[in-house]
């Protein structure tokens, strides 16, 4: 009489979506970290700004060392006291703040504000690169390792990880709905034998 009662009940969907949420989760954690670390490289060069990184303290505290710089290009003669330009001087590049433009000379004179005394050298126009716009602190290493090849490949490997997390939970979840399914559909078999049972038993007792 109990296993009767039992197999009466309609199939009640039980557990089984946890695995499949964590899934969901850590593909979601992976996409959203790589489209964060991915957005400050490329937005900026789609808009038009140049990327640089701080790797020396002469422009401390305003400019600490791993920072990321925006850089706009401006014509030199734009450029205006107090402004934080970027140049190139001797093989490298160069963020340091106007002291003062040089129109009839063509040159800038800058100083790093972390140093005691202006720049030696004035940069010429020809030498300058740009205005640095925008800059965020502390995601110069991150930025440098992600704008790698290495780092590129990497991203890769993580949006796709990211994307298998996602599809592998949805082929759980549409498991466990077709396993469903099946109990439902067996169940009404089951009640519709146990229906046509009774019913030909009942018009046996009635003859």
């Amino acid at each position: 009489m109990a296993s009767r009662t039992s197999s009466s009940r309609r199939p009640i969907k039980k557990g089984g979506m946890l695995i499949p949420a964590l899934c969901n989760i850590i593909g979601t954690f992976i996409l959203i970290a790589v489209i964060g670390i991915s957005i400050p490289l490329t937005l900026p060069r789609i808009l038009g700004y140049e990327v640089y990184y701080i790797e020396t303290g002469s422009m401390e505290p305003n400019l600490p060392v791993g920072s990321v710089v925006y850089v706009e290009q401006i014509d030199p003669r734009e450029a205006e006291t107090d402004d934080i330009v970027v140049f190139h001087f001797d093989g490298t590049v160069v963020a340091h703040r106007v002291v003062q433009n040089q129109y009839f000379s063509e040159e800038l004179i800058t100083k790093g504000d972390a140093n005691e005394t202006q720049d030696i050298n004035p940069v010429p126009y020809r030498q300058f690169i740009g205005r640095v716009k925008y800059h965020i602190p502390s995601i110069g290493p991150i930025m440098m390792v992600a704008a790698s090849k290495v780092g590129k490949v990497y991203l890769m490997v993580l949006a796709f990880c990211g994307v298998m997390f996602n599809v592998l939970a949805g082929r759980m979840r549409a498991h466990s709905e077709e396993k469903f399914r099946v109990q439902v559909e067996q169940w009404e078999r089951r009640q519709a034998a146990r229906s046509r049972a009774e019913m030909e038993q009942i018009r046996k007792q009635s003859r």
